[in-house]
């Protein structure tokens, strides 16, 4: 199982207890392999190009839609297509958090607004990678805000993480396991979150949509096998994840880093993954190029 960025973000976070629930029903060893870069594309591109014989699986994020709508936007040759991987099962899907350091000056999304508009490009925020989940966020924030954020890129969330209560930047959007354990110990504060309606392990944290703010944003995962695995391979795998996700040490797992399990099989994962390419490639149209300062 290839998870396209570093041990500690949502990717390898979901990644590991789903390979070590898959290795129960398959009898066999299912090996984690990280294998980070270009936030998430050098991964998924390995999978994308794999030989198709089903020992070769991606645990992708939402951002496996993005990379081939940006790669042309910036008038690059995509990595890989979408077309060149096979939905097996979504696994979990979760909105982004606004997060911002605990001893930080910024108490609410106004505080940071606010600051932003007063230094237009100097706040920062760390991400996954260049056009990544985390910034993809970001700039849907930015976007509805109407600031100018500086970013700085890393190789995943979890060095992204490390950046933000390192105090190299200000701010992140991060999955909400991937910086729980941290809000909980005060060493990182929750603004805001992409979702619809607050997260029920968040409850005092307000969504954009409540303070006015059209941003809407979720980072989901999911297992993809490459395109053209023969059908019988693709249903062991998804009979494989579909027990998986109810094996009481994975749903223990999860719960411990309190991300909902939302499963869906491969055909309901497909649609659900068509929708939110579509939005997610609206999103980037309005984002546009965004050029990186060297």
């Amino acid at each position: 199982m290839i998870v396209p960025f570093p041990p500690g973000g949502v990717a390898d976070l979901t990644g590991r207890p789903t390979a070590a629930a898959m290795e129960k029903v398959l009898k066999q060893p299912v090996l984690v392999v990280n294998r980070p870069g270009a936030g998430g594309a050098t991964g998924t591109a390995q999978v994308a190009k794999a030989v198709p014989d089903g020992y070769t699986i991606l645990m992708g994020l939402s951002s496996v839609s993005i990379f081939p709508v940006s790669d042309r936007i910036n008038g690059k040759t995509p990595a890989y297509e979408m077309k060149e991987l096979a939905p097996v099962a979504l696994v979990s899907s979760d909105p982004t958090v606004l997060v911002v350091r605990g001893d930080g000056p910024y108490k609410t999304v106004k505080d940071l607004i606010d600051a932003a508009k007063a230094n237009p490009g100097k706040i920062n925020y760390s991400s996954s990678g260049v056009y990544g989940t985390l910034h993809v966020a970001m700039e849907i924030f930015a976007n509805a805000a109407g600031v100018k954020l500086f970013h700085v890129p890393y190789q995943g969330g979890g060095p992204a993480v490390t950046a933000l209560l390192g105090g190299q930047v200000e701010a992140l959007a991060s999955g909400p396991s991937a910086a729980i354990g941290q809000i909980k110990a005060g060493k990182m504060r929750a603004l805001a979150s992409w979702g619809d309606k607050r997260l029920p392990s968040m409850p005092d944290v307000p969504t954009f949509k409540e303070l006015g703010l059209n941003a809407e944003f979720y980072i989901w995962s999911g297992v993809f096998a490459p395109a053209g695995t023969p059908a019988p391979v693709l249903q062991k795998l998804r009979d494989a994840v579909r027990q998986a996700v109810n094996d009481p040490d994975f749903k223990a797992t999860m719960a411990k880093i309190e991300t909902p399990v939302n499963y869906l099989d491969a055909p309901e994962f497909a649609r659900f993954w068509d929708n939110d390419a579509r939005r997610l490639a609206g999103a980037l149209e309005k984002i546009g190029r965004v050029e990186q300062k060297k």
